[in-house]
């Protein structure tokens, strides 16, 4: 446990999953409302090529919001890990043919490379940077090939308090952080989001590929 996994684990992490509990229209209502685009076509934009049958695992589902929207799309193969026990039963119901655990990203309960894609969706975010590097290599042990991700994006760390607390967000270079940490990864595509009227603040989505068993990025 850390001071971020004890407090999402606690009252606020439940505040949290009360507060961003959202049907399809009130996540596409949420992202247009942040950054004029809805997620849906952010998603399409990066995984459009992708087969719909590819194994994919989301780290720091919470209820399944993501994974819903990737359900709608037509992938079948969905998996979720999430700190919050309460979180995770709703996303189970949510999605009942998905494979939804409780645990933490410090320590995936899944063998190497088991699936084609992993990713999170502000997870990162809420780790502090000294205890990244272990979040970040379970997450590229667990990938077969890709890594994606829509973090809060910043040209180095700084945190930002966050709801009257401390230590609980960083806005960061997360997609330069995993280049440097993993040499095998190969930047596919990004695009970075503005928030709607602050400019200053964006966030930045990624997908990234292990080049190493794969030679030069192929086709998806």
């Amino acid at each position: 446990m850390t001071q971020q996994t004890t407090i999402w684990t606690g009252a606020f992490g439940a505040e949290y999953t009360r507060r961003n509990t959202f049907d399809a229209a009130g996540l596409r209502g949420l992202y247009l409302d942040l950054y004029g685009v809805d997620r849906p076509d952010m998603n399409r934009r990066f995984l459009d090529g992708f087969d719909r049958g590819i194994e994919i695992l989301e780290v720091g589902c919470n209820i399944g919001n993501q994974l819903d929207c990737l359900h709608a799309a037509g992938f079948t193969q969905l998996s979720g890990i999430e700190l919050q026990a309460e979180a995770a039963a709703h996303a189970r119901q949510r999605l009942p043919e998905a494979d939804i655990r409780v645990g933490s990203a410090f320590d995936l309960p899944w063998p190497d490379a088991s699936f084609d894609l992993v990713y999170t969706s502000g997870v990162l975010i809420h780790i502090a940077p000294a205890d990244l590097p272990k979040a970040m290599a379970e997450i590229h042990r667990v990938s077969r090939r890709w890594i994606w991700g829509f973090e809060y994006d910043e040209d180095s760390f700084q945190e930002i308090p966050y709801r009257g607390h401390d230590a609980l967000m960083w806005k960061g270079p997360y997609v330069r952080l995993w280049q440097q940490t993993f040499p095998d990864l190969a930047l596919v595509r990004e695009e970075r989001f503005a928030y709607r009227g602050q400019p200053a603040n964006r966030d930045v989505m990624y997908l990234l590929e292990k080049t190493r068993n794969h030679g030069l990025i192929g086709a998806i």
